[in-house]
């Protein structure tokens, strides 16, 4: 049985049974599942849920930022990049990939083998964009000072990352989200150089920077698989 409410729009399943003492929470890819009694009231239920909404959240796009869709790098595909679609050459006598305008020149071989040689492109690629954008969040928070490097990651578990030094790491596939995304997730890494946690202070910072943050971060963890 579904319940009538939702998380990043995954809808919580609810599964009863009269043997079951303890409720309990499972997150899996793509899916919510609530374990309970056959007797706990509805509404004791929901408060559970949310109560534990921001961990179930957590969770669901650490899954979709490490569980993707295997892209098919095709001659004539286009390829989201920085808020723009290059379209895609195979070029036969070609042994790197390279970018003339909207038009991303890549060389022939196996799917696996074009699919990394793309993914190489992309990570030098957007660098620049993306120390630009942290860089210029930092700056408005007034936190440039607290900034180190700026890098970007393949990490399977999360979208962007910083650490006590102040180095933000941000995801290449990120390059292939609306732009909107992208600033969001640079937002959210520079405001730890102020707050060096997910507390009131800190999402208040975010929402300063971005009112309708939410919006964005709700798209990254509904479609964040899709990158």
């Amino acid at each position: 049985m579904t319940e009538p409410w939702a998380i990043s729009g995954i809808p919580v399943e609810v599964r009863r049974s009269a043997r079951r003492r303890t409720v309990a929470l499972q997150v899996r890819p793509g899916a919510v599942t609530l374990y309970a009694p056959a007797r706990v009231p509805l509404d004791t239920l929901r408060e559970i849920v949310d109560a534990r909404r921001e961990w179930v959240a957590r969770h669901l796009e650490a899954y979709a930022a490490r569980t993707s869709v295997r892209r098919v790098v095709a001659d004539g595909e286009l390829l989201p990049f920085l808020g723009q679609d290059l379209t895609i050459r195979v070029a036969p006598d070609s042994r790197t990939v390279r970018r003339e305008g909207g038009v991303l020149h890549v060389p022939a071989g196996t799917p696996e083998a074009t699919e990394h040689a793309v993914e190489r492109w992309t990570r030098r690629a957007c660098l620049p964009t993306f120390r630009a954008l942290v860089e210029d969040a930092a700056a408005r928070l007034g936190a440039a000072g607290r900034l180190g490097r700026v890098q970007v990651t393949g990490a399977q578990q999360r979208w962007g990352s910083c650490n006590a030094q102040g180095d933000i790491r941000v995801h290449w596939k990120l390059s292939r989200a609306p732009r909107s995304v992208l600033e969001y997730v640079t937002i959210h890494e520079a405001a730890h150089l102020l707050e060096f946690n997910h507390s009131r202070r800190y999402w208040s910072l975010v929402e300063h920077m971005m009112p309708d943050y939410r919006v964005h971060r709700d798209w990254l963890r509904e479609h964040g698989h899709t990158l």
